[in-house]
């Protein structure tokens, strides 16, 4: 399953971490963050919740970049 999030990051690095981190994540096949749409595409491993998994992405994000935030 493929979602969309809208984000809001301040820049690109900051996009590239949060990508990073996503993909690092359990239960996240892929993901993909675009800084100037400021969007967040996440597919997820068969059989996930995306609603659990977000929360964890979203951790795993703040870690990196604080004044991040995803839009569940």
């Amino acid at each position: 399953m493929k979602k969309t999030y809208k984000i809001e990051v301040d820049c690109a690095n900051c996009a590239n971490l949060m990508e990073d981190a996503a993909r690092k994540t359990a239960g996240v096949q892929s993901a993909t963050v675009n800084f100037m749409t400021q969007k967040m595409i996440v597919e997820f491993d068969e059989g996930q919740e995306p609603k659990d998994i977000m929360k964890n992405v979203l951790d795993a994000c703040k870690k990196v970049e604080p004044d991040c935030e995803i839009f569940l």
